[in-house]
């Protein structure tokens, strides 16, 4: 006889595979991320999928999709309780990199090999360093003959090469 009070045990989450570490094979991606198209009604899908996809997983993670040009929140959701305020702020400076330097958050930290002092000092951001996140998690999205970035998706709250590789699953999934 069953225990009728006994929870459902969660599934099993799927494994997230690990991302290249390497540059030229992220830019590849990341350039092979480019959208035929990118609405509100994509931004639905694809939030719903990534949350969907990383439910299994008992870390709590915030999901983020806005637009590029006016920090427009299309989705935001968690995934489970405990998310901290903590992962609004790495949205936040995910968010901020991928727009500055048009890549992904996991490009920058490959590139710098996670060195925050050496980013920093390399574009001279002084006092303002803490405003950027050099932590996989944050990918920009490009439509088809639309100059430049039209929004930002970024995962935060598993590990940053967790958060890189899911976004990437899912918009492959839904899109290539």
């Amino acid at each position: 006889m069953s225990n009728p009070t006994a929870k459902p045990s969660p599934a099993t989450p799927k494994p997230i595979k690990d991302p290249p570490t390497d540059l030229e094979s992220i830019a590849l991606i990341d350039a092979s991320l480019t959208l035929p198209r990118f609405t509100t009604d994509d931004a639905w899908t694809l939030g719903c999928a990534l949350r969907t996809r990383l439910l299994p997983i008992a870390t709590p993670v915030v999901i983020s999709i806005s637009l590029a040009n006016a920090n427009q929140p299309l989705f935001h959701s968690c995934t489970h309780s405990g998310v901290m305020p903590d992962n609004d702020s790495w949205v936040a400076r995910k968010r901020k990199t991928v727009l500055r330097w048009g890549c992904s958050t996991w490009y920058m930290h490959c590139k710098f090999a996670g060195d925050e002092v050496a980013f920093r000092e390399k574009y001279g951001l002084g006092g303002s360093a803490g405003e950027y996140a050099i932590h996989g998690g944050g990918i920009p999205i490009r439509v088809k003959g639309v100059e430049g970035v039209v929004a930002v998706v970024v995962v935060s709250g598993l590990k940053q090469h967790q958060d890189h590789a899911v976004v990437v699953e899912i918009i492959r999934e839904l899109y290539c």
